[in-house]
């Protein structure tokens, strides 16, 4: 509040000699204003009054814009007190920028804040004596007057406030009425013909900077998130200090046009537009963070409910108006994103960083599904499943692009190829949960999702894990846990283990094929093709610490074997168990390997030992397909069909239900026995459409 303050001379009819003026006077909350000039006798002399405190009051151009800010900001409270900001805009601008008001504002008369506001802030103004000084003491005096207005409101205000006079001047000098007696009357008294306009370039400045403001106040009133766009938080930092010098340049402007001061008006435009930049800086950012922000949620609204695949994959790469490049790494060159159109999308999402695993291992899922394409399983054709990968770089540069190039050489199947951050980086993160790690969410051709992330899924089981559904890595994990239970109870001593880590589980009755299995074994685990990688390998003779453990063991197998099983996971271990009791009667050895929780090779003997002893005619192929376990199955068939010309399982149903195989009896024979008749019986022994064949 500013309270003028009247002190007057007890003795009127002379002063004493001693007589001093003083113009403000600040007590604390309390700004005093000067009304008038004022005079106090004194009798101690001249010198002791001299010595009286007199008010500390500093420049404004010695603050910081930071310590004006700390001044400005403790003034303001809430945005209570009403101002109409449009129609006062428009009345103002008209008036000092000269221009045209708009029909629909041009009879709204009432608006707040109402003239005495607006006039008491005009007399402040004009009544501020010279000096930078009491320039800050009265722009304070008229922040707190208007604590209870919004930031552009006190601007704008004060603004209203100036036009009052300064509109005066202008309009006294653009009027050419000789005949009109008010007018020419109203130019003399205002001394018109030697006032010049001192604030032509300030008050453009100050229209400029405030319509500014109230843009940035219409954005912040949206409610946008503040980490979506955080520079309208930022731009509140300048607000406070652009209004102090908007304020203040009004003020020294008003004193240089009422002729009270000769302030050097560019001074203040210097200040003013300084925080100005700054503040427009954060503006420009806030436009730029709001559109994104507006696509963002346009996005993310249609993301909620895409038609198809590929809308969904548009919504995530592409830009609106732009048309992204699908790479196609099978034929090396770039087609459209209506490639996926009916297809699943096994979406790899990845930085550029150490992926060199990941891009292998989905080669090799690649050619895995090339295989008999139009193969179906569990209902679905592996020609319908393409792979796309989506690289997530937040900035890129030379390096970047020469990095993804270098890498998009190796692949063979789809990549995005665009260097720019794309637009549905954040839906991708949100909706697939990516923080950087590596994932493949698995969609289907309507955009739904077949799995959040089949990464670790396909790293365990390869093509097997087909269509790769979180169902179909259960049932596998089923599959093979009555195995690990099976070691278990017969005391092994193997433990089940997980990750990129394989065991060669082996026995039989020929103890120098044991051996030198165990010889090929531990060459292949020390070649340096298997020492360069991560790859583990260990391996465990049956019953060689515990000759005791051989009998356990089989014994387990078969009561497997002996049990009712119903569903489609116990038919597929029925066919384990058979193919194991068949191993066992291999005169030479048998050998399993492992990855993980996954038994990835049921092997005879020889064709085993031959596979680890020619390591180097295949070693090339672990890097190449999907593992250690995959190349070794491929090159142990081909030895399957060297060392075997014939099927060396015979499966015979009789009253014992045992498997055999069966050789000549014939001593100069020997050979395997053909099987002329075999009794097939469906394992499901309770169904009601189950019989004989």
């Amino acid at each position: 509040m500013c309270v003028y303050i009247y002190i007057y001379v007890d003795e009127p009819t002379k002063p004493h000699k001693a007589s001093f003026a003083f113009r403000f006077y600040k007590f604390k909350n309390t700004c005093f204003a000067p009304k008038t000039w004022f005079t106090m006798s004194l009798s101690n002399g001249a010198d002791a009054i001299s010595k009286q405190q007199k008010p500390q009051l500093p420049n404004p151009f010695d603050l910081t814009d930071s310590e004006i800010l700390e001044k400005v900001y403790v003034t303001h409270l809430h945005d209570d007190d009403k101002c109409d900001v449009d129609v006062l805009f428009d009345v103002v601008s008209s008036v000092v920028l000269k221009t045209r008001l708009t029909e629909s504002k041009a009879y709204q008369t009432v608006f707040q804040p109402e003239f005495r506001t607006m006039k008491l802030i005009s007399c402040q103004m004009i009544t501020t004596p010279r000096g930078e000084r009491y320039v800050h003491q009265a722009t304070m005096c008229i922040l707190h007057h208007l604590r209870n207005y919004s930031w552009d409101a006190k601007a704008l205000v004060t603004l209203a406030a100036f036009a009052l006079e300064y509109g005066n001047l202008l309009h006294l000098s653009d009027a050419a009425t000789p005949d009109n007696l008010l007018t020419n009357s109203l130019k003399q008294l205002n001394q018109i013909q030697t006032r010049k306009d001192p604030a032509t370039i300030l008050v453009a400045l100050v229209t400029k900077v405030l319509h500014d403001i109230q843009e940035w106040t219409r954005l912040s009133s949206f409610g946008y998130d503040i980490l979506d766009v955080p520079s309208l938080s930022d731009a509140l930092h300048e607000v406070p200090v652009v209004v102090y010098w908007i304020i203040s340049s009004l003020i020294a402007a008003t004193g240089n046009l009422v002729g009270v001061s000769d302030y050097v008006l560019s001074h203040f435009v210097g200040r003013l537009s300084s925080a100005a930049s700054r503040f427009q800086d954060h503006l420009k950012l806030s436009r730029e963070q709001k559109g994104y922000a507006d696509e963002y949620y346009k996005r993310k609204k249609a993301f909620s409910n895409p038609k198809d695949i590929v809308e969904l994959l548009r919504l995530l790469i592409q830009h609106n108006g732009s048309k992204v490049q699908i790479y196609d790494g099978s034929i090396k060159t770039t087609t459209d994103i209506e490639v996926f159109d009916q297809k699943y999308v096994l979406l790899f999402i990845s930085s550029l960083d150490k992926i060199e695993d990941e891009i292998s291992l989905l080669n090799s899922l690649y050619d895995r599904l090339q295989e008999n394409p139009s193969e179906i399983i569990k209902n679905y054709k592996k020609e319908d499943f393409k792979i796309l990968w989506i690289p997530i770089v937040t900035f890129w540069d030379d390096k970047q692009r020469l990095k993804f190039n270098a890498l998009k050489d190796t692949i063979k199947w789809y990549a995005v190829e665009f260097f720019t951050e794309l637009p549905g980086t954040d839906l991708i993160k949100e909706k697939f949960n990516y923080r950087g790690k590596p994932i493949i969410p698995v969609l289907t051709p309507l955009a739904d999702t077949l799995n959040e992330d089949a990464m670790d899924l396909i790293f365990q089981w390869g093509i097997d894990a087909f269509p790769f559904r979180k169902s179909d890595g259960i049932d596998l994990t089923l599959k093979w846990k009555w195995f690990w239970d099976a070691t278990k109870k017969a005391n092994l001593g193997i433990q089940q283990v997980t990750g990129d880590r394989y065991i060669f589980i082996y026995g039989g009755s020929d103890k120098k094929w044991i051996q030198d299995f165990a010889v090929a074994v531990e060459k292949t685990k020390g070649h340096a093709a298997i020492l360069n990688t991560d790859t583990i390998i260990d391996h465990y003779e049956l019953g060689k610490d515990d000759p005791r453990v051989v009998p356990r063991f089989w014994i387990e197998i078969e009561r497997k074997r002996l049990k009712k099983h119903k569903d489609v996971v116990d038919c597929e271990i029925q066919k384990i168990v058979r193919t194991l009791l068949c191993l066992k009667q291999d005169q030479q050895g048998w050998a399993i390997l492992t990855k993980g929780s996954n038994v990835r090779v049921l092997g005879h003997g020889e064709p085993m030992r031959q596979t680890l002893v020619e390591f180097d005619a295949w070693k090339d192929k672990v890097f190449q397909k999907e593992g250690f376990d995959v190349a070794f199955d491929e090159y142990y068939k081909i030895k399957l069909n060297e060392v075997y010309d014939r099927q060396q399982c015979a499966v015979v149903k009789n009253n014992a239900d045992v498997l055999v195989t069966i050789t000549c009896p014939n001593p100069t024979c020997g050979r395997v026995m053909d099987v002329t008749s075999v009794n097939y019986k469906c394992c499901h022994r309770d169904a009601p459409n189950s019989g004989n064949i």
